[in-house]
């Protein structure tokens, strides 16, 4: 819920999944006719990245539970399943990432944390888009819509709080923090399916 009032200030309330709290963006000595253009967006993203996550815990639970299937009736555990492993992990390693990106949304206090904290999350999301687009296509592309409205938020507040940004800093943090949750995806895969050669697996 959106509510402008009269002042220069934007509270947005939101129930994003697997979270309660509330989402609140305070702007200060900002034109509202400004601010207009970014809260419908920023609104409009959260409840986007909700409705993907939500979409792609269902597609994990599916893996996991046809994979389990498949391990019960193979002979050779050792050689079962090892692509829709892989596929699992993907989509493992990709919630991960947007249940961080959904807490630092959620965290943002102020229009001028947007250009700060966005870029990074961009980089983010069109490398999780890139990697679902043969898995699971829509959750890609609406990954990929996401990433250009972030994108004109993070202009349209740098412009408002003249504020500058280094996109090649934000690319470097994000791709660090890719790595660390890539390590964490495989770490909760192995656990799954601790018969399996997990790295002989992510090279088939």
């Amino acid at each position: 819920m959106i509510n402008l009032g009269h002042v220069s200030q934007i509270q947005i309330s939101d129930k994003l999944d697997g979270m309660n709290g509330q989402y609140s963006l305070s702007i200060a000595s900002v034109n509202i006719s400004q601010t207009r253009t970014i809260v419908p967006r920023l609104d409009y993203s959260i409840n986007l990245l909700a409705q993907i996550i939500h979409v792609l815990k269902n597609k994990k639970s599916e893996l996991e539970k046809s994979n389990r299937l498949l391990l019960i009736e193979s002979k050779d555990k050792d050689q079962a399943c090892p692509k829709t492993i892989d596929l699992e992990r993907t989509v493992c390693f990709s919630l991960e990432i947007l249940y961080w990106i959904q807490k630092r949304t959620s965290s943002v206090s102020g229009i001028n944390v947007i250009p700060k904290i966005f870029p990074s999350i961009i980089h983010m999301l069109r490398t999780i888009s890139a990697q679902l687009v043969d898995i699971h296509p829509e959750s890609s592309k609406q990954l990929s819509e996401l990433s250009v409205y972030l994108g004109s938020i993070v202009l349209d507040s740098a412009t408002i709080t003249k504020a500058q940004f280094d996109f090649s800093q934000s690319n470097m943090e994000s791709s660090m923090l890719l790595d660390e949750v890539k390590l964490m995806a495989d770490s909760k895969i192995s656990k799954q399916y601790p018969h399996l050669d997990f790295f002989k697996v992510s090279d088939t």
